[in-house]
C-alpha cells in the first residue's frame, strides 16, 4: 500500500462518516437540568454551610454509580446534595455528601496527587459542546486538583488555576465548599447553557458515582454531562494574572546564581488566552532517570518544565510537538584541527522566553499558537599547542513556532491543521512540518475514525528534502467486545525531529487487534479485560517484509480484596529483519534474529491498605539455530503509609539477559565491516520516595535513585554480513586492535524538596539535589565495588531556593472599585447630613 492509496482511503472514510446524519448522542440522551440563581451575599468558604444565598438554591441529588456498577443509585447514607449560586465574581458550590465519617478515606497529598482520598469532582463545560471540559478536584484532605480535558488528549493535570474550596467532617459525612472564579474559566457570555456533572469517589471500594448517569461502554464522557441553566448578564473578566518570582541557586556551594522573571497569563478575548514566561527560570526542573542506551534510537525523557507541560493540549495535536527540542543539546558538531581537542561542549541551550496563545470559540474553533526563542550557543576549543581557546556556534539564534486549528462537531469529532516551524540563523538547518488530523466517530459513538497526512520539509545543505507520513485506524469503540485496524506509513525521508520525536522512519506498518471486557462486576471481579494484536511490518523502500509480531494482554481487578493483576506476552514469529541495530541506514544494512517470546505476570495489593506492594516476574527466550538467549527480570516494591500524612515507598527492579547480541558500540574500527558481540547484562536499580504533608499547603518530599547495569562481551567479535547472518570471528576484540565495548554505568540521585504554599497560587520552594555519575569498562566488578567507585567521584551539590507570587489584576481592580463606591456613599451621607461640608 503507497501513500495514495492510505490518502484516498483516509479521505473516502472521512466523506463516509460525514455523509451520516450529524445529530449527536447529545440529542437523544435524557439530560439533568440544574437551575442556577445570582446572590447578592457571597459565601464565606470555610465547609459550613450556614450561608444565606444556601438557603433556597436548587438541589442536584440522584447519584447513579457507574463504576464499578453501572447504574445502580446511591443509597441513603451515600446520598450526594450539590447546591450552586453566583455573582459577578465566580460561581459557587456547597456539596453535602452522606458517609461515616469512620470509613471516609483521607490522605494528605501535594496538589494534583490522588493519593488514597475520597474526592468530589466538579466539571465544568462553558461551551456545551461535550469535548472541552474544565475540572476542579476536591479530597477529604482539602487537597486540590484540577485539570482540563477532552477526548483527544485526555486529562490535562499539568493546567493549573487559582480557585479557593474548603473541607469540613461531619459526624453524618463530609462537606465540600468551593468558589470557582470566572478567570479560571474561557466563556462566552452569550451561553447561557453550560455542561455539568459532578462526580464522587469513594475510595475505600473504588466505586464512583455521578450526577447525570455515564455509560462507559460507549461515547466519551462530556457526552453524558447534565446542565446548567441561568448564567446570565455575566462579563468575563479581565483575565490578567502575573506570577514574578525570584530565585537563588548554589551549584556546588559555589557562589550563588541570582535570578528574576515573571510568568503571565493574560486572556486576549474571553476564550482565548496568552502565557508567557519571561526570562525563564528551570532550576528547578527535576532531573533525568538517566539509564545505559546501547541501542541505535536516542534516549528521551518527559519534560519536567512546567511551562511546556501545562495547557499544551492544542499543540499536542498530530504528535508534532517534542517539548524537550526547546532548550536541549545542541545540534551542531565542532570541526578539530590536529593540534585542538574540546574543552567545553554545552549540555542545554537556554530558553530566553516563550509565549503560549491558545483557546477554543463557541463555535468548537480551536487556535494555538506557540513561539519560543532560543540563544547562540559556543563550544570552546582548546589550542593543545599554544594554550589558547576559540568558540565555534554550535546552535544559533533559533526560532520554534506551532501554529494550530481544530474544528470540534457533533460533540465527539474534531479535525484539525498543524505547523510547526525551526528556523536557525546562519548556515544550520531549518525545519518545517505540517499535518492534517482528523478524529471522528458516527453519531452513535459506536465507530470510531483517527487518522493524519503528514508533510516535513528540512531545508540542508544539498537542498530541500521533503518526507510524508500517513496513519489510518479504525475500530468498533462500544461494547464489551471491540476490534480496531490500523496502517501506518513514512518514507526514507520523514523527519520531524527539530521540533517533534520520530525514532524512525521508512516503514510501512500494518496491525488488527481485538479486545473484551466486563462493564458489571461477576462474583469475583470488579474488572476484567483482555485484548489481542498482531502487527506486520515492512519497509518502504525498498518494498521487503522486516518483522512481525502478535500478543495477549490480561488484566483483572478482585472485587473483595481490590488487588489488581494482570499478564502479557508477545511473541515475533520467524525471522526478523531489524535494518536499525546495524547502524547503516544508507545501505540498509539488516541483522536477524528469530522467534523470541516474551512474557510477564504482575499482582499490585490494595492501596487502601497501610502496607500495600507491587510485584512483577517476567522473562524471554529466542528459539534460534545457534543461540542460547535468555533474560529474566522481577520488581519488588513495598509501600508503607504510616500516617494519612506520611507515606514511604521502596522500589527494586533486577533484570538479567544472557547471549544477546548487538552493535558493538566502541569496537567498530574496521573499515567495511560492522562489528557485533556478543554480551550479558545485568542491571539493578534501587529508589525510594516518601512524602509528609502537614496539610493541603506544606510539603516535604525525598526521592533517591541509583541505577547500576554491567555490559560484560564476549572475547570474539561477530562480522555482520551482507544476508544479515553473523560470522563469528577467531581472534579476540584485542587481538584484532579493536575497542573495549564492556560498559559498567552507574547514577545516584537524591532529591529533597519543601513546598508551601503561603498564599493562593503562591508557592515558596526549596530544594536540595545532589548527583553523581560513573561510566568505566569493568564489567566484571560487583555491585558493593562499583558503588564504592561510584560514591567516590566528585558529587554536584544543588541548592535552589523560589519565590513565586501570584497577582490577580481583576482581584486589585475590584478592591480599588470597592473603595471607591464606599468613598462615595460616604461623600454621599456627609452630604446629606451637611450639605456645606463637602467631602474631596
Amino acid at each position: 500500500m503507497n501513500f495514495r492509496l492510505t490518502f484516498s482511503t483516509f479521505i473516502l472514510s472521512c466523506i463516509s462518516v460525514f455523509a451520516q446524519d450529524t445529530d449527536s448522542i447529545q440529542t437523544v440522551l435524557d439530560k439533568k437540568q440544574l437551575q442556577i440563581a445570582r446572590t447578592s451575599f457571597a459565601p464565606k468558604i470555610d465547609g459550613v454551610l450556614d450561608d444565606v444565598v444556601w438557603q433556597d438554591a436548587s438541589i442536584a441529588s440522584g447519584f447513579t454509580q457507574f463504576r464499578p456498577d453501572m447504574g445502580k443509585s446511591a443509597t441513603e447514607d451515600k446520598k450526594t446534595i450539590v447546591k450552586m449560586a453566583y455573582d459577578d465574581s465566580g460561581i459557587y458550590v456547597a456539596a453535602y455528601m452522606y458517609d461515616d465519617p469512620k470509613l471516609i478515606s483521607k490522605q494528605f497529598t501535594s496538589r494534583d496527587n490522588f493519593g488514597q482520598s475520597d474526592f468530589f469532582l466538579v466539571v465544568l463545560n462553558p461551551n456545551n459542546d461535550a469535548q472541552n471540559d474544565t475540572e476542579f478536584f476536591v479530597f477529604t484532605s482539602g487537597t486540590q486538583a484540577d485539570a482540563v480535558a477532552n477526548p483527544s488528549n485526555g486529562e490535562d493535570f499539568g493546567w493549573n488555576a487559582v480557585w479557593d474550596s474548603a473541607v469540613k467532617i461531619n459526624d453524618d459525612g463530609w462537606v465540600v465548599e468551593m468558589k470557582i472564579p470566572y478567570r479560571a474559566l474561557r466563556f462566552s457570555p452569550d451561553v447561557e447553557t453550560w455542561g455539568l456533572q459532578f462526580h464522587r469517589r469513594f475510595q475505600r471500594d473504588n466505586s464512583q458515582y455521578t450526577w447525570n448517569p455515564l455509560d462507559p461502554t460507549k461515547g466519551n464522557i462530556g457526552l453524558y454531562h447534565g446542565e446548567l441553566n441561568g448564567i446570565t448578564n455575566i462579563e468575563p473578566p479581565v483575565r490578567l494574572n502575573i506570577y514574578p518570582f525570584a530565585s537563588t541557586v548554589f551549584d556546588n556551594m559555589d557562589k550563588p546564581d541570582f535570578n528574576l522573571g515573571m510568568d503571565i497569563k493574560y486572556g486576549i478575548t474571553e476564550n482565548i488566552t496568552l502565557d508567557a514566561t519571561l526570562i525563564p527560570d528551570f532550576s528547578q526542573a527535576g532531573f533525568d532517570n538517566l539509564s545505559l542506551n546501547l541501542g541505535p534510537f536516542e534516549q528521551t525523557f518527559n519534560d519536567q518544565r512546567q511551562f511546556f507541560t501545562e495547557g499544551v493540549d492544542l499543540f499536542s495535536k498530530g504528535n508534532l510537538f517534542f517539548s524537550r527540542r526547546v532548550g536541549n543539546s545542541p545540534i551542531g558538531s565542532v570541526n578539530l584541527a590536529n593540534n585542538e581537542e574540546l574543552a567545553d561542549y554545552p549540555d542545554e541551550v537556554k530558553v530566553l522566553n516563550a509565549v503560549k496563545i491558545s483557546g477554543r470559540t463557541k463555535n468548537g474553533l480551536g487556535i494555538g499558537f506557540f513561539n519560543a526563542i532560543t540563544e547562540k550557543t559556543d563550544a570552546k576549543i582548546l589550542n593543545t599547542e599554544t594554550g589558547e581557546t576559540r568558540s565555534e556556534t554550535v546552535e544559533p539564534f533559533t526560532n520554534y513556532n506551532i501554529f494550530v486549528l481544530d474544528k470540534q462537531f457533533n460533540g465527539n469529532s474534531s479535525l484539525a491543521i498543524v505547523n510547526t516551524n525551526v528556523t536557525r540563523e546562519g548556515h544550520f538547518r531549518d525545519a518545517n512540518v505540517t499535518a492534517l488530523v482528523a478524529n471522528i466517530f458516527n453519531k452513535r459513538n459506536t465507530y470510531n475514525i483517527r487518522g493524519d497526512i503528514k508533510m516535513s520539509n528540512r531545508n540542508l545543505d544539498t537542498g530541500i528534502e521533503t518526507g510524508l507520513s500517513s496513519f489510518f485506524f479504525i475500530r468498533k469503540s462500544h461494547g464489551k467486545f471491540r476490534y480496531s485496524f490500523d496502517h501506518s506509513f513514512a518514507n526514507e525521508n520523514y523527519d520531524i525531529n527539530d521540533l517533534g520525536l520520530n525514532f524512525r522512519n521508512n516503514f510501512n506498518n500494518f496491525g488488527v487487534d481485538a479486545s473484551y471486557r466486563i462493564f458489571e462486576p461477576t462474583e469475583k471481579l470488579n474488572n476484567f479485560s483482555i485484548n489481542t494484536w498482531y502487527n506486520y511490518r515492512r519497509l518502504y523502500r525498498p518494498s521487503t517484509f522486516t518483522n512481525q509480531n502478535a500478543g495477549i494482554n490480561v488484566y483483572g481487578k478482585t472485587k473483595k480484596e481490590l488487588m489488581d493483576f494482570g499478564g502479557s506476552i508477545n511473541y515475533q514469529m520467524g525471522k526478523q529483519f531489524d535494518f536499525f541495530e546495524p547502524r547503516d541506514f544508507e545501505n540498509k544494512r539488516f541483522f536477524i534474529y528469530e522467534d523470541r517470546i516474551n512474557g510477564d505476570v504482575w499482582i499490585s495489593t490494595n492501596y487502601n491498605n497501610s502496607f500495600a506492594v507491587d510485584t512483577n516476574i517476567g522473562g524471554a527466550l529466542m528459539f534460534e539455530d545457534g543461540r542460547d538467549y535468555s533474560q529474566y527480570w522481577f520488581g519488588f516494591s513495598p509501600r508503607i503509609q504510616l500516617s494519612d500524612k506520611f507515606l514511604v515507598s521502596y522500589n527494586f527492579n533486577f533484570q538479567n539477559e544472557f547471549g544477546d547480541r548487538g552493535y558493538a558500540n566502541n569496537s567498530n574500527g574496521l573499515a567495511d565491516e560492522i562489528i557485533f558481540g556478543e554480551r550479558n547484562q545485568k542491571t539493578i536499580v534501587n529508589s525510594v520516595s516518601a512524602g509528609y504533608n502537614f496539610n493541603p499547603f506544606n510539603s516535604l518530599n525525598f526521592t533517591f535513585r541509583n541505577y547500576w547495569t554491567t555490559v560484560n562481551y564476549d572475547d570474539n567479535p561477530y562480522f555482520l554480513q551482507e544476508n544479515g547472518r553473523l560470522i563469528k570471528s577467531a581472534d579476540t576484540f584485542e587481538q584484532l586492535g579493536l575497542g573495549n565495548s564492556d560498559v559498567n554505568f552507574s547514577t545516584w540521585n537524591i532529591d529533597l524538596s519543601y513546598s508551601w504554599q503561603f498564599a493562593p497560587g503562591s508557592f515558596l520552594t526549596a530544594l536540595y539535589r545532589n548527583q553523581l555519575f560513573n561510566s568505566n569498562s569493568m564489567a566484571e566488578e560487583r555491585f558493593f565495588d562499583s558503588l564504592n567507585n561510584l560514591l567516590d567521584q566528585d558529587m554536584q551539590h544543588i541548592l535552589s531556593i523560589r519565590l513565586q507570587y501570584f497577582i490577580d489584576y481583576g482581584g486589585i481592580r475590584s478592591i480599588f472599585k470597592k473603595k471607591n463606591k464606599n468613598a462615595e456613599k460616604l461623600s454621599r451621607l456627609s452630604r446629606n447630613l451637611n450639605p456645606n461640608v463637602h467631602i474631596l
